[in-house]
């Protein structure tokens, strides 16, 4: 008897739920367009940021000491896949075989530096380190304290320097080069942000309103909370701009040989 009493409530909620599942043959019906973007909310896709730009381009260096860095301070690094690509408007020239760089040879050198530590330490969080020291030196007209970076951040530089003389780090550089060379729209200028694929040209301050257009995850990071600053889609041909023209490099670079590095 007392077997029969527990089985008993069993049954009937199994007919229970037989009973309601049966009312409902189409459980995927169910779901309207609010349920599944939602259901997408569970993992959200991160947005892709790719910064291009010289090392030794004094608009660059502020941009990213005092822009880009904030994306580590309001959170906004947890919603996006942060690039930095140290090439810019260097640019190849076949017939002497050597890389010109807009801002000398120093720009360079420490372009590589930066591609290595890049590949170095692959988290953003540690080779951003690195490269915002050096480009806050650069904005302060001290680059050539660059090696301090290392000592100040405890980071090991052997393996940099090592990635910059033995030829890698221009095998990096050169890979760099192709990237920005495919790039539609081609690089005019740099900093050159995109977001998503599309680049945000001269609005590029203003990166993080697109970021937050963007991305549909939730909840959301505090810097996309705060109302949004309009979108710059109107441009001013007139305008003078804070950025380093690609069009400049001739006149403006020196070269490095390509061969030497890579041997």
């Amino acid at each position: 008897m007392a077997s029969s009493s527990l089985v008993s409530p069993v049954v009937v909620a199994s007919y229970l739920l037989l009973f309601i599942f049966s009312s409902f043959p189409q459980a995927s019906s169910l779901l309207n367009e609010d349920d599944l973007e939602v259901s997408n909310l569970v993992s959200p896709r991160k947005v892709d940021v790719s910064v291009y730009y010289d090392s030794l381009c004094p608009h660059c260096a502020k941009f990213i000491v005092q822009k880009l860095e904030s994306v580590f301070e309001n959170d906004l690094i947890s919603i996006i896949n942060l690039r930095l690509v140290p090439w810019g408007n260097a640019y190849i020239n076949n017939s002497e075989d050597t890389i010109v760089c807009q801002h000398g040879p120093d720009e360079c050198l420490l372009n590589t530096i930066e591609a290595c530590a890049i590949d170095q330490w692959p988290d953003v969080n540690t080779h951003f380190g690195l490269i915002y020291c050096i480009e806050f030196l650069a904005a302060e007209g001290k680059h050539k304290e660059w090696e301090t970076c290392f000592k100040s951040l405890d980071l090991p530089r052997k393996k940099t320097l090592d990635c910059y003389t033995n030829g890698k780090g221009i095998k990096i550089e050169l890979g760099y080069g192709n990237e920005t060379a495919r790039l539609n729209p081609p690089l005019t200028f740099v900093p050159w942000v995109v977001v998503n694929n599309q680049p945000v040209r001269d609005d590029y301050e203003n990166f993080a309103s697109y970021i937050c257009k963007v991305y549909k995850g939730s909840p959301v990071p505090r810097a996309c909370k705060s109302p949004p600053r309009k979108i710059n889609s109107s441009r001013n041909s007139n305008m003078i701009l804070p950025v380093c023209y690609a069009t400049e490099t001739q006149t403006l670079a020196s070269s490095i040989p390509a061969k030497d590095m890579l041997t």
